[in-house]
């Protein structure tokens, strides 16, 4: 039983990594790439439509964490408030920034807000390799900039940022979906390297229990950035979508592994009646948060609405 909740609860976290990263790099993106007040709006309108809903995974998330792993989340969250609380108000001002900035008619209002928009995604996008370096390493709240954890940071940044252009290329045209390829590759190349690097110096370091929780994950990794930077030079913005979207899946393990606080899983998580008990609602639940998700991109699979 703790093996399916365990499966769930990376799935979940798979799932927003994958939606809200391209959000992410979107944001990061939108204020370079693209050039004048209609290409930014088109730029966000491009996730616009999903927006909200990629957010329900990082609830959904959080609801199985607390109510299958009490134990893991009373372990991990009290050391980890500070950075926690970073990364959630990045994704926060993002989400009311992306929102706000369109009802302001002023280019100076619009300017602010598109920058918190921007900031927002940079917060978030480096928070989660902070993050995943902070678990996997061990380090105090004075060790942040330890090399691996910085290069955590890197690797998840570029990540995203390059998952944010494939995801550009995908929906947006014309010059801005030119554009957002040709920055991608040079971010895919970087972040496969990021991901290198902080595998190698994670492996001399000893930093994970076994060499092949950090390793194989992220070999992968960068085997998917790499194919993600040449499909997206050959202008197949979907395959290199899909490529790093599997980059970014692969993050939640690399999470996971690092989260075990020192206990077994028989002792982080909840006892198995309480399991059992919450099993209907995640097979309620889950089926209808895939099926809506479903329908929101197949309706909204052509040119967005503008209304960010």
């Amino acid at each position: 039983m703790e093996t399916i909740w365990l499966a769930l609860l990376g799935a979940l976290l798979a799932g927003y990594l994958v939606l809200g990263g391209y959000d992410y790099g979107v944001q990061l993106l939108h204020a370079t790439l693209a050039r004048g007040e209609g290409e930014r709006r088109l730029a966000l309108n491009t996730f616009g439509p999903f927006f909200l809903g990629n957010e329900v995974w990082l609830v959904a998330f959080a609801g199985v964490m607390a109510g299958a792993f009490p134990r893991a989340e009373a372990a991990l969250l009290p050391p980890l408030h500070l950075p926690v609380a970073g990364l959630l108000g990045g994704v926060v001002v993002g989400t009311v920034a992306v929102q706000l900035r369109s009802r302001h008619r002023s280019r100076p209002a619009r300017a602010l807000w598109g920058a918190l928009a921007a900031a927002g995604g940079l917060v978030a996008a480096a928070g989660w390799g902070l993050l995943t370096g902070r678990l996997l390493s061990g380090a105090s709240a004075g060790e942040w900039a330890r090399p691996f954890v910085l290069l955590c940071a890197a690797a998840t940044l570029t990540l995203f940022a390059g998952h944010g252009a494939a995801f550009l290329g995908m929906r947006a045209d014309g010059p801005l979906r030119a554009r957002a390829l040709r920055a991608g590759v040079p971010l895919l190349t970087a972040a496969a390297a990021a991901v290198l690097a902080a595998a190698g110096v994670g492996a001399a370091a000893h930093l994970a229990a076994s060499g092949w929780i950090l390793a194989a994950p992220a070999a992968a990794q960068a085997v998917l950035l790499l194919l993600a930077a040449v499909t997206l030079r050959r202008g197949a913005a979907r395959w290199a979508f899909a490529a790093t979207s599997g980059a970014a899946a692969l993050l939640a393990p690399i999470i996971l592994a690092g989260s075990g606080a020192g206990m077994s899983l028989a002792e982080i998580a909840a006892d198995p009646a309480t399991l059992r008990l919450l099993l209907p609602v995640a097979a309620l639940v889950i089926p209808l948060l895939l099926a809506l998700q479903a329908v929101g991109w197949w309706a909204f699979r052509g040119r967005p609405p503008t209304y960010l």
